[in-house]
């Protein structure tokens, strides 16, 4: 077992050119627009091409809440992938893009770990293609046009004090979470209070992850409301006549990246939302362009069952006509451990009595992918001081729930690790035992969405909102927006809105803070407790330990 970094094993990788990795899915090198050697954008030629080919099977992987003991989701992602391709079947995943935020902040890259990761690192964690810097861009230029409408004599109208479209960056910076814009006198307009979000949160880059194509892409970004006028009536980006400008600038990030594994299997990295705060599923374009090439599509929803994989049912399923075929839950007998009330200097003691305490949050995760109608299979993603007894504790207890585990050693041996999650992926994809249904009809009241998550999903006792925002909720509906899915912005560390309460509580409330129309993406965001859409950087952030080598290599990425 080799205990080398991430970013050790990515850099002594075996790449294939870029051509070699498409020709598995049946592109030439003429539909491909190579970056480098390694990593290519597929053209839109190609997407249409293909549509006309038999759909594969879908197959999602998400986790428990995450714990500080790390659970190991997108390394499973690509575990399965390259595990799949080994067995014999032909295998593609869809993971999102990094964001810059959690590389420097804590959380690190997005890139999967150990021997089952996609490259080239390096890149897919810092700038990759552009993608965000294009998002960023595009969402600020809506910005720059608004506030120089206003300057230029406001002909629409706009009421300044109800200017909802706010700026984005792809940084962890809570200074900009708050601010007063314009100051310093009649040439700089017209001061007012805004803020930035961090660009993962924008529903620019939603909507880039559900539109179909560019034409999509122009009508959605040209329904985002920016603002409203004195009598509350909305102020469209079209209005301001931004989309078009928009749509130029997100032209190349609208076309999936195609880069590869460790093993040389062929990967869609595209899109980046957070799941916490946005919806957390990479682009539909992508997930549709592999399921078109590929028999098998392994994609991963972010953070918890409870966030990502409820969205990628009830938002991208619902809004893109996909329906999984089989769910992969990951856990690890550490994460257990940590439900279980161990602190996390003491993960390494056996303790099969706490594995079984903490089991309770995995079973919740069970019953509530369960509940729409798709088979689950749980992945215990192995860490080296796991002992057989705590193994077979998880083992024993996800049998009680009606589903199965299956150990896997994908970190340190590859797809070998994976074969036998593989063969059961495989079959149970093929079963067609998957009866799939997103949990809410459209036509729900938006508020009873709302309660039916926090019920159902979060187990809570009731929904604890102010008159401002169940009126805000009606004047949507009145509006035509009652029929639009539900984006809850939730703390991913539990099922409350408390982080600190691990395991599977009851008894509690989700308080709801503000509600926000992302009319273009076609979702209302709701926000929960003290959740952030601009997150803060760690006392100690990842960034202090990032730095050039004396080669000129990167060195304390993960």
């Amino acid at each position: 077992m080799s205990f080398k970094s991430d970013i050790q094993i990515a850099r002594e990788a075996n790449k294939k050119p870029i051509q070699e990795i498409g020709a598995k899915l049946g592109m030439t090198s003429d539909d491909l627009l190579p970056y480098g050697h390694d990593k290519a954008k597929v053209s839109q030629r190609f997407i249409d091409s293909v549509q006309g080919n038999k759909t594969g099977k879908l197959i999602l992987v998400t986790a428990i809440n995450p714990t500080p003991a790390g659970e190991g989701k997108t390394t499973t992602t690509v575990g399965l992938g390259d595990g799949l391709n080994a067995i014999g079947k032909k295998a593609a995943i869809c993971i999102r893009e990094a964001s810059l935020g959690p590389c420097f902040g804590m959380k690190g890259g997005a890139a999967g770990g150990g021997y089952a990761q996609v490259v080239p690192m390096e890149e897919m964690n810092l700038h990759f293609t552009g993608d965000f810097h294009a998002i960023t861009s595009a969402h600020n230029l809506l910005a720059a046009m608004i506030d120089n409408h206003i300057y230029w004599g406001n002909e629409l109208q706009i009421d300044e004090r109800r200017v909802v479209w706010r700026r984005v960056m792809d940084m962890n910076d809570r200074a900009l979470r708050d601010i007063v814009t314009s100051l310093g006198g009649v040439t700089n307009g017209f001061p007012r209070q805004t803020g930035f979000d961090i660009t993962v949160a924008s529903e620019v880059m939603a909507i880039l992850c559900l539109a179909t194509s560019l034409t999509d892409l122009q009508k959605r970004l040209g329904d985002i409301i920016v603002a409203y006028r004195r009598d509350k009536t909305p102020i469209y980006a079209r209005d301001i006549k931004a989309d078009g400008a928009m749509t130029v600038l997100l032209k190349d990030a609208m076309q999936p990246n195609l880069v590869q594994t460790l093993e040389n299997n062929p990967a869609f990295v595209h899109g980046g939302p957070f799941a916490n705060i946005a919806h957390g599923c990479n682009s539909v374009i992508a997930t549709t362009t592999a399921l078109k090439t590929a028999d098998y599509v392994v994609t991963e929803a972010g953070f918890g069952a409870d966030l990502g994989a409820e969205k990628f049912m009830n938002i991208k399923c619902r809004k893109a006509g996909l329906a999984p075929d089989c769910v992969v839950l990951v856990a690890t007998v550490r994460a257990m451990k940590m439900n279980g009330g161990v602190a996390k200097a003491d993960l390494g003691a056996e303790n099969v009595a706490a594995v079984q305490e903490g089991c309770a949050n995995l079973g919740r995760h069970i019953a509530n992918l369960k509940s729409f109608g798709v088979p689950v299979v749980v992945a215990i993603n192995h860490f080296a001081g796991d002992s057989e007894a705590e193994v077979q504790a998880v083992g024993d207890y996800v049998e009680t729930q009606g589903s199965e585990a299956i150990l896997c050693k994908h970190w340190a041996e590859g797809s070998k690790g994976t074969i036998e999650l593989a063969t059961r992926v495989a079959e149970i994809a093929d079963s067609g035992a998957s009866q799939f249904a997103p949990l809410y009809k459209d036509d729900l009241p938006l508020f009873d969405k709302i309660e039916r998550i926090a019920k159902r999903i979060y187990r809570a006792d009731e929904v604890l909102a102010d008159q401002k925002v169940r009126n805000q909720l009606k004047e949507w509906e009145e509006a035509g927006y009652g029929n639009l899915p539900i984006c809850m912005a939730k703390t991913q560390y539990s099922f409350t809105t408390d982080p600190t309460r691990r395991g599977a509580p009851t008894g509690h409330s989700v308080p709801v803070r503000e509600v926000r129309l992302s009319a273009g993406a076609g979702f209302v965001v709701v926000i929960c407790g003290e959740i952030m859409t601009m997150p803060g950087l760690p006392r100690v952030p990842s960034a202090e330990a990032i730095m050039l080598n004396d080669l000129g290599q990167i060195e304390g990425l993960f």
